[in-house]
């Protein structure tokens, strides 16, 4: 058996994961990452340590806090709102996952005498027989996570526990229930942690002094004035609604041009491409891929995107193109595509760029 630090959230998946691993018969130390304090004082989403701290001590375990305010902005926050201003879609989980969750936790490892981190997480972990370790999907594919933690690394996957793969989230919930803890039916938490209310617009201009994007202009895809819009930073590629212009049909936003100011405004079959690029890749189940090859796999462009065939060559030293079967609709720069076999393991991704 082992020593397990278990990241607690203070939601049913960390605290049935520290449940199942304790009663498998390891011993669990529950930690908290203190990741967020709003300027009301307010935790957010991902570290409400008071519902962490009572399911710890209802499991009879020990409970620790780590501060990680500072970091969190500097590596996660901070980038968020430069990439909004450029522009760009970021996702700030799939950083915060790599920089702060799992760095925070195997850092802490050496400090608690353990052997492992765990987390509730929905995926598998994979050893293979080339010596890497993979995710892949969860048995429940409607509460696969893999796509948020493709940027892991090999040592910090080697030290990680993930006992949720193999069930579904019902089944979770039972498991909490039978145990009577009080956060069996807590909801599960649908928006970016440190944005507890409003837009991520809204909340960069509440956040931040420096010049933020000004108003500047709506227009179609020949460049044509259509009216003024917010701020690039309240939009992002493929949104319908809360754009504040009505043209009499559905519209959609094709492109944000950061250098003009402009936000293009097109129809639905506008948003589809058939090749992205990516870069800052992270390479999972392969160790690389050389300038020049090429493969065939699976790629997800979207946290809810069913993943499409396609074809990933290495075009230079940080860059690949992924080339689509079919067409894909609305792959934002800035957000991820992440790199499946037919096994459902990730075999590696990067960042959409323009």
């Amino acid at each position: 058996m082992a020593k397990v630090i278990v990241g607690m959230s203070g939601g049913v998946d960390s605290a049935v994961t520290a449940y199942l691993l304790k009663l498998a018969g390891h011993e669990v130390v529950g930690v908290t990452l203190r990741t967020w304090l709003s300027a009301d004082g307010k935790e957010s989403r991902c570290c409400e340590i008071d519902d962490a701290r009572r399911i710890s001590w209802q499991l009879d375990i020990p409970y620790y806090v780590i501060n990680c305010i500072n970091d969190f902005k500097e590596k996660v926050v901070d980038p968020f709102a430069m990439e909004n201003i450029e522009g760009l879609t970021p996702n700030p989980c799939v950083w915060c996952n790599k920089e702060i969750k799992w760095s925070k936790m195997i850092e802490s490892l050496d400090v608690f005498g353990a052997d492992y981190i765990a987390t509730g997480h929905y995926a598998n972990i994979k050893e293979l027989e080339n010596g890497r370790v993979t995710l892949q999907q969860a048995d429940c594919i409607e509460k696969d996570q893999t796509y948020m933690l493709y940027k892991l690394t090999q040592e910090q996957l080697k030290k990680t526990m993930m006992p949720l793969g193999k069930i579904n989230k019902k089944e979770v919930r039972k498991i909490a229930e039978s145990i009577n803890l009080e956060v069996a039916n807590k909801p599960d938490s649908q928006e970016i942690c440190f944005v507890t209310e409003g837009k991520y617009g809204e909340y960069i201009e509440n956040n931040y002094d420096f010049p933020l994007p000004e108003e500047g202009y709506f227009v179609d895809e020949k460049g044509n004035k259509l009216g003024k819009h917010r701020g690039i930073i309240h939009y992002t590629i493929g949104q319908r609604k809360g754009l504040g212009i009505s043209l009499g049909e559905r519209t959609y936003v094709k492109e944000i041009r950061k250098e003009t100011n402009e936000v293009v405004l097109s129809g639905n079959d506008a948003l589809f491409s058939k090749q992205i690029k990516c870069n800052q890749i992270n390479f999972m189940s392969i160790e690389d891929l050389k300038e020049g090859e090429e493969l065939e796999a699976n790629v997800k462009v979207r946290y809810h995107h069913n993943p499409q065939k396609a074809i990933i060559r290495r075009t230079n030293e940080d860059e690949l193109t992924i080339d689509f079967y079919e067409n894909i609709r609305a792959a934002a720069p800035g957000q991820s595509a992440v790199i499946y076999d037919d096994d459902n393991c990730i075999i590696g991704g990067g960042i959409i760029v323009k």
